[in-house]
Order: C-alpha cells, then structure tokens, then sequence
C-alpha cells in the first residue's frame, strides 16, 4: 500500500481529473479544469450528451477570445487535455472525480460505488457538485467517506467565481487542502460550510429566488422588472428569476421540496406557479420556456 493509501488525511496530488455528467454543470467544470492544465475526462452515459458538452465548451472558449481574454492557444490546449466517453473504465486514471449528475441522492450514491469498484485499493478524491444534498449521506455509500467532499460549483461555472466547498462529517483536512488547491488553479474563490441543508449559497439564494416567485404570482412586478431591481438596486449580476431559468424550474422545484422537508420552514414551502410552470414543462432556457421566453427575450 502506498504512503498515500494508509494515511488518507494527506493531501492528494491532482494529476488527473474525471467529470461524470456532461451537462450544463458537467461540461462547465470540464472546460475550467481544462483550461486550468488538467488532462480531462468527461463521462456521460449519452453519445450525443458528450457532443453538445463539448460543443458548449469551444463555443464557450472562442467567446472568451472574443472578448480577448482567451487565446487560440489556450483553445488548442485545452481542447487537447479533454476527452469524452461514455465508458466509465475510461476515467480509471484519474485522481479527482468530480460528480455532476441529477440531485438524485441514490443516483449519486450509486455513481459514487461504481468508482469505488473501478478503483479497488487505489487512493481518489470524489466529489459532488450537489448543491443541497447531504455529503454526509452521499458519503455513506463509500468505504473512505474521509475522501468525499462537497465542491459545488456555480452555473455559468466558466463565469461565476464562488466554489462552495462543502464538508461531510468524516471528510480529511487532507482532502479539503486537496479541494482548495484544485479550486484555486481552476481561477475560482473557495469558501468551506458545514454540512448543513442547502449549506450557505443554496439556501439563501434558494429563498431569494422563490420569493420573487411568490412577486410574480401575486402580480407584484413583472419577472423582468423584479430582476432589474435587483440588478440594478443591489448590484446584481443577474436577477433571481433568469437565474432560476439558467439553473432549471425542475432542479429548483427539488432542492426548494428538500430544504422544506429538513429544515420545516414555510419560506421553503415550493410556491405554485414554480409547481405549475414545472408540471407544463416550462423549465426555463432548457426548455425554451420558464420566467422568460428564451427565443424572444421576453418575460412573463
């Protein structure tokens, strides 16, 4: 056994990462732990899922030439370190898994023991980009839980600077540094929380954002009008309703119905217009259709 192996509590040098999950999360992280210098796997268990990550990830990349911040060199090598499959024995070699999957706890679970069995005996760091799930509980499926963690990244990832690191209740101090060092090259800001329901961003964005639901049902304001107040009021990036959109009404109605189970507060409580516009398919930019309407630019 390695040094490594028997003292988990080490950091663990990051050589390679595997993204699992090749969506909107999933291909953002892809495309900074890339364009950091990490040779890249990203795997998704659909052919053309992997084709429109990637796509994303050069359209996404040639916009930061664009706006110069990028170069035709960083396109070229970045594009060289990534590669995609839908075989997960293809990310054997990597040192970091960083999961990106449904906020599904046993499906995240079951990908987490899938891991395990590709890597009997050798030393790996997973981690979850849940953003309100338990790390903890995604932990107990795993036989080292020292060696799981939270890093919940921020949609658009390439864009948004915060990594919320989130501590499991068995996770190393190793395996945190690990984490931090990671964030740190991929350009992002880490910030550590405790293993708590929604941890800090969710649960106080989450709150944000079905507050200014509950405005539009009550005909308060106009979605646009409510983000542009906070836009330009509080200095903003993005109102809390097009932001909803970006992330998905669906992943929003599940984390809102989970923060509302565990911590019993009513301000949690899913309004009905987010359990409407999900039940008629309205899911924000993914669907075409949510607070805005994606190919008009207008609002409800």
């Amino acid at each position: 056994m390695s040094a490594t192996e028997t003292a988990p509590t080490d950091t663990l040098k990051i050589e390679t990462i595997a993204v699992l999950g090749a969506g909107t999360m999933g291909h953002g992280i892809a495309q900074v732990a890339a364009l950091a210098g990490y040779p890249v796997v990203m795997r998704d268990l659909e052919r053309d899922a992997l084709r429109r990550g990637v796509q994303s990830i050069e359209r996404n990349i040639r916009k930061g030439i664009e706006r110069g911040k990028l170069t035709e060199e960083d396109f070229d090598l970045a594009m060289q370190r990534l590669r995609g499959t839908t075989h997960l024995e293809e990310t054997l070699g990597a040192d970091l898994f960083i999961e990106a999957a449904p906020e599904v706890l046993e499906l995240k679970q079951e990908i987490l023991r899938s891991v395990e069995a590709l890597r009997p005996g050798r030393a790996f760091i997973f981690a979850t980009n849940t953003s309100s799930l338990s790390i903890t509980e995604i932990a107990r499926a795993s036989q080292h839980p020292e060696r799981v963690i939270g890093m919940h990244f921020f949609n658009p990832v390439h864009i948004m600077r915060l990594l919320e690191i989130v501590l499991g209740r068995e996770t190393s101090e190793g395996t945190l540094e690990t984490a931090r060092e990671v964030g740190r090259r991929m350009k992002k800001e880490p910030i550590t929380v405790r293993d708590v329901p929604g941890f800090a961003s969710s649960r106080l964005g989450v709150a944000f954002g079905l507050e200014a639901m509950r405005m539009v049902e009550q005909g308060v304001a106009s979605a646009r009008d409510i983000d542009t107040a906070m836009e330009l009021g509080y200095n903003h990036p993005m109102g809390p309703l097009r932001l909803t959109d970006l992330v998905g009404l669906d992943v929003r109605l599940r984390i809102a119905e989970y923060l509302h189970q565990t911590l019993g507060t009513e301000n949690f409580r899913p309004p009905e217009i987010l359990r409407r516009m999900v039940e008629e398919g309205k899911l924000g930019k993914k669907s075409g259709e949510g607070f805005y309407h994606w190919n008009k630019d207008e609002s409800i």
